[in-house]
């Protein structure tokens, strides 16, 4: 069942008695957790044999997810997959799980440099415009004087370039890979390639770099303390609502999936 998620007992050690309670939202798997459990979940995986990929959900994933079964597979079989979305924390709620907070992607990168900087686990940017990584690095570092960068790098999607920006990736030791593609390229790519990265933590985390670098601005505090910042976005970004639209349907079959359970 595609909202179900089974960890193989290979990848279960000592972190194996506080993984997360999972659930699922219109039949997509999501973990429940607040911030601090993500964070420390994260820090327990990399202790943990294996490759670990880490998804952020939020509501336009669930409905992608509806249409491609591809990615509601890859979802199923993360290690991890984060509410980063108030509706998938509203949706949660509606299913009577009280005990679940948003994760956002850019918050949980941030939190995990924090954790990367005081355990001495390297991290390497992958994504995002020319020079957007590396000023984003720059600012990672600054912000945690004992952060290891392994290293940043622009690349794209492209299976000519995979070879290339994996070795790169493996020679630079990284322990954590986060990937600005945009989803869902960026998780395929995790999925395909975080192997040969030889990377044991990996999140796709979209525009995260840009944020982090001041290229583009962030909501306000308040903003987002009100679940607002999918319209501060909107309204600083007017091409996002054809992607705006989704949410539109994924609020009337949560709705609709409540009223019938």
């Amino acid at each position: 069942m595609d909202g179900v998620h089974t960890e193989s007992s290979k990848h279960l050690d000592r972190a194996s008695d506080s993984r997360p309670v999972s659930a699922a939202v219109l039949g997509v798997r999501v973990d429940c957790v607040t911030m601090p459990q993500a964070v420390d979940h994260c820090s327990q995986l990399l202790d943990t044999a294996g490759r670990h990929q880490v998804v952020t959900l939020n509501p336009e994933f669930v409905m992608y997810a509806q249409r491609d079964a591809d990615f509601r597979r890859l979802v199923r079989d993360a290690s991890f997959v984060v509410p980063d979305g108030a509706g998938i924390v509203w949706a949660l709620r509606r299913q009577g799980i009280a005990n679940v907070k948003r994760v956002t992607g850019i918050d949980l990168m941030q939190e995990l440099c924090v954790r990367a900087a005081q355990e001495r686990v390297p991290v390497f940017l992958l994504g995002a415009a020319p020079g957007i990584a590396a000023q984003a690095a720059a600012i990672l570092q600054r912000e945690n004087p004992d952060l290891v960068i392994a290293g940043t790098a622009v690349g794209a999607p492209d299976a000519k370039q995979a070879p290339a920006l994996c070795a790169r990736i493996r020679e630079s030791g990284a322990g954590v890979l986060f990937v600005a593609f945009g989803c869902p390229a960026q998780d395929f790519w995790i999925q395909q390639y975080q192997e040969a990265t030889g990377a044991r933590l990996a999140m796709g985390v979209g525009g995260s770099f840009d944020y982090i670098s001041g290229t583009v601005a962030r909501a306000p505090l308040w903003v987002q303390r009100l679940n607002l910042e999918w319209c501060y976005r909107l309204l600083r970004q007017p091409w996002r609502w054809r992607r705006q639209l989704s949410l539109i349907p994924y609020l009337w079959k949560v709705l609709r999936e409540n009223t019938q359970h």
